[in-house]
């Protein structure tokens, strides 16, 4: 039987008028009323109709994220902290996948608004096809770029700093001896690769003036990474370092190095970005660049909630900084001398 607020007030002994006020939390309710209402609507197993709620106070509670493939590891991790932050904030989450493609995200996009969400989380499949959907749903939901930004369009964004991430790996694996350099990434549609690819330059190209000519760039994935590495090996000589836009491509050079008998590091370093759970179990473990999941989720998660609260003014960028993790895919590397 459908249980209504009628049946929970009659269970409390109370008005429908108090026991809708205690169901939603507002203020002059006695407890001794909070108390009986919560414990008849327990017993009776009632549910609150969050479309008649909305309707009431033009806010869902529900807040849509859009990711572009949840097979990364590493967006699982984003959409958990996002989760956490909101659930203390109160408010559900609505999850979409685009699977990287800028039409299905598109009408990803207008379900979440057909929902009436009262906040948009946007990570964009690609930074330019995808700033108009962004563009779209500003003008419907207040929005938060999270990880990836879009081009042309000004919104909040917050994520990790990838410029400096790369010069860190690259500090660190000059360090560690290497002098010659390959890159293995992802095309540069969305502007984190573009980033990584973009700040890779600038730091080898200084100094290793071969290095374009063994930078290979396909898609974040394991697969990629094991086509790339067979690439360079057919090419000739491996440069001493590859350094992998993200920690899946990583894993996929570090198994095909070592299945062609190459050994990782004493014969070519191999360093990732993001730091997903695979990373330090993998054979050997890897170096990577650890982003803040839990700071970004949050910074995020403030950015929008004050929005939707009424906060005004600039678009707010929050760029943070990686960690890098150092292991056993760079750290033993033989220096010669």
């Amino acid at each position: 039987m459908y249980v209504t607020i009628r049946d929970v007030a009659v269970a409390a002994g109370v008005s429908i008028a108090t026991a809708s006020r205690a169901l939603s939390g507002e203020p002059n309710v006695s407890a001794a009323s909070l108390r009986a209402v919560l414990s008849a609507s327990e017993r009776l197993g009632y549910r609150t109709n969050t479309v008649a709620r909305s309707l009431r106070t033009r806010s869902t509670g529900t807040v849509g994220m859009v990711v572009p493939r949840i097979s990364n590891p590493y967006f699982p991790r984003l959409v958990e902290a996002v989760e956490r932050q909101l659930s203390t904030a109160g408010r559900e989450l609505l999850l979409c996948d685009s699977q990287n493609d800028p039409d299905l995200e598109a009408s990803r996009v207008d379900a979440l608004l057909d929902r009436r969400v009262d906040g948009l989380i946007f990570i964009a499949s690609d930074s330019r096809r995808s700033a108009a959907t962004a563009a779209r749903a500003q003008r419907s939901v207040r929005i938060v770029l999270m990880d990836r930004s879009v081009t042309g369009v000004r919104l909040d964004f917050v994520g990790v700093d990838n410029a400096l991430g790369v010069r860190m790996v690259v500090a660190h694996l000059r360090q560690a001896g290497c002098a010659s350099f390959g890159f293995v990434s992802s095309r540069t549609v969305d502007s984190s690769a573009r980033a990584r690819l973009s700040a890779y330059r600038r730091a080898v190209g200084r100094f290793d003036k071969d290095s374009a000519a063994r930078t290979l760039l396909g898609d974040y994935s394991v697969e990629w990474g094991r086509e790339a590495t067979r690439t360079l090996m057919s090419a000739g000589p491996l440069p001493d370092a590859l350094v992998c836009g993200a920690d899946v491509v990583a894993l996929g050079v570090n198994a095909e190095l070592t299945e062609a008998g190459v050994s990782v590091p004493d014969d070519v370093a191999v360093t990732g970005f993001d730091d997903i759970a695979f990373a330090s179990v993998s054979t050997p473990p890897l170096t990577t660049l650890r982003q803040p999941t839990d700071e970004i989720g949050a910074a995020g998660v403030r950015l929008l909630t004050g929005r939707i609260d009424g906060a005004d003014g600039p678009a707010v960028i929050e760029s943070l900084p990686p960690e890098l993790v150092v292991r056993g895919s760079s750290s033993r590397r033989r220096v010669a001398g």
